[in-house]
């Protein structure tokens, strides 16, 4: 069996960025009901970020450094997946009597403070992040969440290794 290429990983992360948020969209949002909280939505749009990362690298499959840059690129936005994501872990792993208070919508957030206070606000968390409407396999939405950009961080830092053997 032949190894894959940079841009077969590369459109194989982007895939499963589209697959991730279809699910989330599609199913949990949609089908379930379950409306996401401000960190889901932090999530999401590092999720988002991934995906296009991904797909700018698999269409341009590019050579040599430029391997590197967008396997760079893909891990900082991933990373930021996981940072959040554990956070959102970490929040949910809190006993009912240190969960912090329920805060504001996200919606009212953006239109009363500037955005670094809004990103501040969310990332510190509220009740509505601490609480645990799904779960498959033990983990919740964000430990999944957590999983998968831990894998995709991996799968960027792996694609230039894999495409050094190609070469």
């Amino acid at each position: 069996m032949t190894p894959l290429t940079f841009r077969q990983l590369f459109a194989l992360g982007f895939l499963a960025c589209v697959g991730g948020m279809a699910f989330v969209v599609f199913y949990i949002q949609h089908h379930l009901g379950l409306e996401p909280c401000p960190m889901c939505v932090f999530q999401r749009v590092a999720m988002v970020a991934t995906a296009l990362v991904l797909l700018a690298g698999a269409i341009h499959a590019p050579r040599g450094s430029g391997r590197w840059v967008y396997a760079g690129l893909a891990t900082l936005s991933a990373g930021a997946g996981v940072g959040i994501a554990a956070r959102h872990v970490w929040l949910q792993s809190l006993p009912p009597d240190q969960v912090p208070a329920c805060g504001p919508t996200l919606e009212y957030l953006m239109d009363m403070l500037p955005f670094t206070e809004v990103v501040r606000t969310i990332l510190r968390g509220d009740g509505n992040c601490a609480v645990i409407d799904w779960s498959f396999l033990g983990l919740s939405l964000p430990g999944w969440a957590l999983v998968a950009f831990t894998g995709l961080a991996l799968l960027a830092l792996a694609a230039p290794l894999a495409a050094r053997k190609e070469s």
